[in-house]
């Protein structure tokens, strides 16, 4: 299992090629339901930012394929 830092740092790494690469994605990043907390101070432990990681690399391997022709 990955440190909270290693994963930070990877979710920031594929946050700013989302941002670099694909900007019509990254305008509805926050859009996500998982960026928008139900409570005022969340608790996020590390299998959290694991399926965060995983949904940011989901949304541009999705993208990419959708836009394969493109």
């Amino acid at each position: 299992m990955k440190k909270a830092k290693d994963l930070l740092t990877e979710i920031a790494t594929v946050t700013r090629n989302i941002e670099t690469n694909y900007p019509e994605v990254y305008e509805h990043l926050d859009e996500m339901p998982m960026t928008i907390p139900d409570q005022q101070n969340p608790d996020i432990d590390v299998t959290d930012l694991e399926n965060y990681l995983e949904s940011l690399k989901d949304i541009i391997k999705k993208y990419k394929e959708e836009h394969k022709a493109d």
